[in-house]
């Protein structure tokens, strides 16, 4: 979970296939075309806009099998979302990183739909988690290799704690 260009697909599928898991939801082929359309456009998505599309993840997270997806998830209300949806517990790899970071990385992006003007939106509603969430914070300063590490590790760790 984060921001847009924080890294949630490249890090999502290093660690899917790092831990063997082989459901790996990429959370914007999710998104109806009406949400697709706004954020081309360089609207943000409200809430009502979001509710559908997180239920979508949550549901692609349900079931026995593990499955690592890539979301934004920027508030506490959406993570919960997904919880509720998935009907199992959820845990979350926070990719946070310095704005100017971020900036980079999405000026650099090419052929994605989210434009470089919705940053500072989603900059804006991020909630991140909070010591009673069940997730963990890594910096997308580091290289995506320790990233996808760390995370498996903690993952790793909570699967047999």
């Amino acid at each position: 979970m984060g921001v847009t260009s924080c890294g949630k697909t490249t890090v999502g599928e290093g660690l899917a296939q790092k831990l063997g898991i082989k459901a790996f939801v990429e959370g914007d082929r999710l998104h109806p075309e009406a949400n697709i359309a706004k954020m081309s456009a360089g609207i943000a998505l409200t809430d009502e806009d979001r509710w559908p599309w997180l239920k979508r993840i949550g549901a692609e997270l349900a079931g026995t099998e593990g499955a690592i997806a890539s979301c934004s998830a920027l508030k506490r209300s959406y993570r919960e979302c997904i919880v509720r949806a998935a009907g199992r517990p959820v845990a979350f790899v926070f990719l946070d990183g310095a704005r100017g970071l971020l900036q980079e990385r999405i000026d650099a992006r090419k052929g994605h739909f989210m434009p470089p003007s919705l940053l500072d939106s989603q900059l804006r509603t991020l909630e991140p988690p909070v010591a009673d969430e069940d997730a963990l914070r890594l910096d997308v300063a580091d290289d995506v290799p320790h990233l996808i590490s760390q995370a498996a590790t903690w993952l790793e760790e909570k699967s047999h704690g």
